[in-house]
């Protein structure tokens, strides 16, 4: 035990202290970087209103707020009990001070050991409501001794009764017709006890109004909604086509997504009722949208255009990379949506959560798969596909689980890439490390303890057995003589930028972005490939970091800057698909370089070669779903590169744990009559 552990287990449960002294503490504490000046802000936000035991009540809101910061939708007591508080708040990375080690174990002494207690005395201090009373907009409220941020209580109960309320909504259907349909859509079906999962999860969609369709890269999610739009319209009565929409969490997710929903319709040639055509589609069903365009956010005010007084105008809604979603998104989506539409998610359980609180797609996965179908949904899948999934494995199923379909068969990721995913989601660090050290294999591949001039070169011009770095869409830029017709030059710039990308677990230090970006644009500086001064430059990429629905952009965006047909001002241009789009370079304030950039915000994207950097020191933002999202943004090949083997076996073993109760309010909405909790 370390000498702060010792501290704290010594006084752990002791009176309450000074509330100007708990105050001076916390604000230790903040100093320490173990609070945000958020949090502290918060606490006594609540200690200037609270009655009864203020001091206790202050501590456990800069928890709370604390814990929100770290991606956590609540916090349960009794893990804050039987821990020394101090201990938790302690940075991993730095050894603290005397003075914020005396403030921690202060403040740790404030906490009873018994969560019932500490919740008992929280609720005599006016400013936490029991979820079962009357609400009278108290900043916190507790459910038994899981305690919420009140917005955080209203959005969970938000999203689990919105799904709950669509799962339970069974849309009549022709079994028979679908069954016909699903046939023309999909390739003959040979083996009725090899379900092909894409179809089954055709007909799951159809029948109520909210579906979740999970599965790695390459399983055929956006194929498999493709043929489900198809089915929509095939079905669908003359004269009342459904409204669709189509979203991504960001603009880059949202342009990748109306690029592959085209080109599955436009592949899938298929003569559909009414006169229309599989091809046809894409036109009429537009775009995919940011979920905030979709929503209308604006930049003025937090409150949404759509909620459920005013909801969006439409019958479908296909969302797509939902393990970006965060709790406070998801509830807005759900009340935007009417009634009577179908909302389908999509998205990859493993990857890496959303930025801010929440863990949506996580816990909408923890009680899914083919063992938790009851009997009514089997019927209904041989029905309409053909396929025999047997007995139910379950007696306990809840109306969520009728609705997921995983996808687990890879089209894209048949070798030593999708071999390594599966290692890493597996938690095993032998097999992993045998993958990255077969050096035959040019897929994946290893770079171990590099020195950092070989990660810029590697960077910056590619190395042995791997594609050019960034230096192939420079060449691009350089030949634009050779390609007259400037938009086509432009879009062949930003692919070739696409097929290279070196992704950082970290934001700062010399092994993440901001170090890695600088040595990257030093190096091709000093090769000549790009300006060797100022701000602004052709070629800089850059990424968007705010929207700016005046300017048409959105978080996440990359483009470049590039000199405008007549080689006039320097622009940024951005793809979205086949279609370009630029602004003036002197208009975008929010934009940062984009040679490197974090994992988090390369979700949604994919690049040829990707070269994913590790740091030498253990963090707790390296972990098991960082190293995997990371590793499948790699389409063809992938660079590991590590300052020590250790990084990558602590990377491996780290699981995301994020405090959230929405799967006990789901399970508590979303059973059936017949299974009650």
């Amino acid at each position: 035990m370390s000498p702060t552990a010792e501290l704290s287990a010594a006084t752990h449960g002791a009176p309450p202290a000074n509330l100007d002294q708990v105050l001076c503490d916390l604000k230790t504490c903040a100093n320490a970087g173990w609070l945000r000046r958020l949090d502290y802000a918060f606490a006594e936000f609540v200690a200037r209103r609270a009655v009864g035991n203020a001091p206790l009540v202050t501590v456990t809101a800069a928890l709370a707020a604390m814990m929100e910061g770290r991606g956590h939708t609540c916090i349960e007591l009794a893990a804050w009990a039987a821990e020394p508080f101090d201990v938790r708040l302690a940075s991993a990375k730095e050894a603290p001070s005397d003075e914020a080690r005396a403030a921690g174990a202060a403040l740790a002494r404030l906490i009873p050991a018994d969560a019932h207690e500490w919740a008992a005395q929280l609720r005599a201090t006016g400013v936490v409501c029991d979820a079962s009373a009357a609400d009278h907009n108290e900043p916190l409220v507790l459910a038994g001794t899981t305690l919420y941020l009140r917005r955080f209580w209203r959005h969970e109960g938000d999203v689990a009764t919105g799904i709950a309320a669509r799962v339970a909504q069974t849309i009549p259907l022709d079994n028979d017709a679908v069954r016909m349909w699903l046939q023309k859509l999909f390739k003959p079906v040979t083996d009725a006890n090899q379900p092909d999962w894409q179809r089954v999860a055709c007909a799951v969609a159809l029948r109520r109004h909210f579906t979740l369709v999970t599965g790695g890269p390459g399983t055929g999610k956006t194929y498999t909604v493709a043929r489900l739009l198809a089915l929509l319209f095939a079905t669908a009565a003359s004269g009342s086509e459904p409204r669709i929409a189509l979203a991504a969490p960001t603009g880059k997710a949202a342009a990748r997504l109306t690029a592959s929903i085209s080109s599955a319709l436009e592949n899938l040639d298929v003569a559909l009722a009414n006169g229309l055509h599989t091809r046809d589609l894409a036109s009429m069903i537009g775009p995919a949208q940011t979920l905030h365009k979709l929503l209308g956010a604006r930049p003025d005010t937090a409150r949404l255009r759509h909620d459920a007084v005013n909801p969006l105008d439409v019958d479908v809604v296909v969302v797509d990379e939902a393990s970006m979603i965060h709790l406070g998104m998801m509830a807005a989506l759900l009340n935007a949506i009417p009634p009577h539409a179908r909302l389908i998610l999509l998205g990859d359980k493993d990857q890496l959560a959303s930025v801010e609180a929440g863990a949506v797609l996580a816990d909408l996965c923890n009680d899914t798969g083919v063992s938790l179908y009851d009997a009514s949904t089997r019927d209904y899948i041989q029905a309409t596909t053909g396929f025999q999934l047997g007995e139910p494995g379950s007696a306990r199923s809840s109306g969520l689980a009728q609705q997921a379909v995983m996808l687990t068969e890879s089209r894209r990721f048949a070798g030593a890439i999708g071999r390594l995913a599966k290692h890493i989601n597996n938690g095993d660090v032998a097999e992993a490390e045998a993958v990255l050290s077969t050096q035959d294999d040019a897929e994946a591949r290893w770079l171990v303890t590099p020195t950092p001039a070989a990660i810029v070169q590697l960077a910056s011009h590619g190395g042995a057995n791997t594609a050019g770095g960034y230096a192939s869409y420079l060449q691009v830029i350089a030949a634009r003589a050779d390609n007259p017709e400037h938009d086509r030059w432009a879009l062949d710039v930003l692919t070739a930028f696409d097929r290279f990308r070196v992704l950082c677990a970290l934001r700062d230090t010399a092994w993440g972005v901001s170090g890695l970006n600088e040595a990257i644009r030093q190096k091709l500086a000093h090769d000549r490939l790009i300006s060797a001064s100022g701000e602004w430059y052709e070629g800089r990429p850059v990424l968007v970091t705010r929207n700016d629905a005046e300017l048409g952009v959105s978080n996440g965006d990359v483009g470049i800057a590039l000199r405008g047909p007549s080689g006039d001002a320097l622009r940024v241009y951005f793809a979205d698909g086949t279609t370009l789009r630029s602004v003036l370079c002197s208009r975008l304030a929010h934009v940062e370089t984009a040679f490197a950039m974090t994992v988090h915000k390369s979700q949604g994207s994919e690049f040829g070669h990707t070269a994913l950097v590790l740091p030498p020191e253990q963090s707790a933002v390296l972990t098991r779903e960082l190293l995997y999202t990371g590793v499948t943004r790699a389409r063809t090949q992938l660079t590991l590169v590590s300052a020590n083997r250790e990084t990558l076996a602590y990377a491996i073993a780290q699981r995301t744990d994020r405090t959230s109760a929405l799967g006990r309010r789901l399970e508590a909405a979303t059973l059936g009559p017949n299974n009650p909790l």
